[in-house]
C-alpha cells in the first residue's frame, strides 16, 4: 500500500528489494560491507545484554570511536604503518569504550536508567562528533576551495584496510568480524570473566550473594560493548570511508541492535543476522534508486520487514503465542455470536 501511494509497482519494488543483494558479485560485496559493522555492534549488544544492561548507545559509540581513529590517523600520519595501523584500532576501541563505560558507570554507581543515559549520550556524541568536523578536524581543502563540506582530509592510505576482492569495496573488516564473533564466544562462554558476567545478567542478587562485583561487571560490559562499537566506527573509516564524515554512521547502532535480537543473543547467531540485515538495508537502497520511491516510505518498509522477520523468529520460538492468540479471537467472536442471537 505505501508502494501503491508512492506511484510506484510494488512487484517491481519488492523484486529489486530482495533481488538486487544476491543477484550480482556488487550486491553479494556490498551486503557484506553493511554487515560488517552491525556485527561488531551487535556483539557488543550480546555482551551487554548478556550481563543484564541495554546498550542503545552504539551511534554515539561509533562516531566517538571513527572521529577518535581518524584525528589520531592525521595526526600521526607520519608514523610507518606496522606502528599507526594498531594505535588507531586501540584509539577507536578505547574512545568506543570509555562512552560506553560511562553509561555502565552510571548505571553501576548512581542508579541511572541505561536507556535514558545511552540516549543521551547519543545526542552529545552526534553534536560533538558534528562540531570536529566542521571545526577543528575539517579538510583544510574544504576550506580552501571554500566548499566548507563536513568531512575531515582523507586518512594516510598507507593504513587502509586491503580489499578482499579487488574492483570492490569488501575490506579485511568482514574477516576481523568473523574472528571477534569466535571470540566473544569464548569469552562469554569459556572464560570466568564471561561466566560471571552472564552470571550477573541472570540474576544480580544472587550473584552479589555468591560474591560477584555486579558494579564492576556492569561497566565492564558496557565498556566492552562501546570498544566494539568504536571499532565498528574505526573499520568504516579504514575500510570504506577513509574519512570521518556526517553519514558515517548510517543507523548502524540501532540496526546492531536488531542483528543482536535477530541471531538470539548468541555471538554466532549474529553473523548470518547481521548478513541478513545488511542485505535488506542494501535491497532497500536499490529499491529507493530503481523504483524511485522515496525515503521515508523505503525507511517504514525496511522497518515492516524487520518487524515481520523479528515476529516470525519469536513465533517460531513460541508458536503457542499464536495458538492463544487465535484461541481468543474464536472466544470473542463466538461470544459476539451468542449475543447477537440472544438480542434476536
Amino acid at each position: 500500500m505505501l508502494i501503491l501511494v508512492a506511484g510506484a509497482d510494488p512487484l517491481k519494488a519488492y523484486g529489486v528489494m530482495f533481488s538486487g543483494p544476491v543477484s550480482s558479485e556488487f550486491g553479494i560485496t556490498e551486503t557484506l560491507v553493511r554487515a560488517t559493522p552491525l556485527l561488531l555492534v551487535g556483539l557488543g549488544i550480546v555482551i551487554s545484554f548478556r550481563a543484564g544492561i541495554l546498550n542503545i548507545g552504539g551511534e554515539g559509540q561509533i562516531l566517538m570511536g571513527a572521529v577518535a581513529a581518524s584525528a589520531v590517523a592525521l595526526y600521526f600520519s607520519h608514523w610507518p604503518a606496522v606502528l599507526l595501523f594498531p594505535v588507531v584500532f586501540l584509539v577507536g576501541c578505547v574512545a568506543g569504550g570509555i562512552w560506553g563505560g560511562i553509561a555502565g558507570w552510571l548505571k553501576a554507581r548512581l542508579a541511572v536508567n541505561e536507556i535514558l543515559s545511552t540516549v543521551m549520550l547519543n545526542s552529545i556524541a552526534l553534536q560533538l562528533y558534528t562540531y570536529l568536523i566542521r571545526g577543528p578536524l575539517i579538510d583544510p581543502q574544504e576550506l580552501a576551495y571554500g566548499t566548507g563540506v563536513p568531512q575531515t582530509a582523507m586518512v594516510p592510505q598507507h593504513i587502509w584496510l586491503p580489499r578482499l576482492i579487488p574492483g570492490t569495496r569488501l575490506h579485511v573488516g568482514f574477516i576481523l568480524a568473523i574472528i571477534l564473533a569466535a571470540i566473544v564466544y569464548i569469552f562469554l562462554w569459556r572464560t570466568t570473566i564471561g561466566y560471571r558476567m552472564r552470571a550477573v545478567g541472570a540474576g544480580p542478587e544472587a550473584s552479589r550473594y555468591g560474591g560477584i562485583k555486579v558494579e564492576f561487571y556492569l561497566v565492564l560490559a558496557m565498556a566492552l560493548s562501546g570498544a566494539l562499537a568504536g571499532l565498528a566506527g574505526t573499520v568504516e573509516v579504514l575500510g570504506v570511508h577513509h574519512r570521518s564524515l556526517e553519514s558515517l554512521s548510517a543507523g548502524y547502532g540501532f540496526s546492531g541492535i536488531v542483528a543482536a535480537l535477530f541471531g538470539r543473543l548468541h555471538p554466532l547467531g549474529a553473523i548470518p543476522a547481521s548478513i541478513l540485515m545488511g542485505a535488506l538495508i542494501l535491497g532497500a537502497d536499490m529499491m529507493q534508486r530503481s523504483v524511485r520511491v522515496p525515503a521515508a516510505i523505503v525507511m517504514a518498509i525496511q522497518g515492516l520487514v524487520i518487524l515481520f522477520v523479528v515476529s516470525s523468529d519469536l513465533i517460531m520460538r513460541k508458536p503457542e503465542l499464536l495458538q492463544r492468540f487465535w484461541c481468543r479471537r474464536g472466544a470473542a467472536r463466538s461470544k459476539s455470536t451468542g449475543e447477537g442471537g440472544a438480542k434476536a
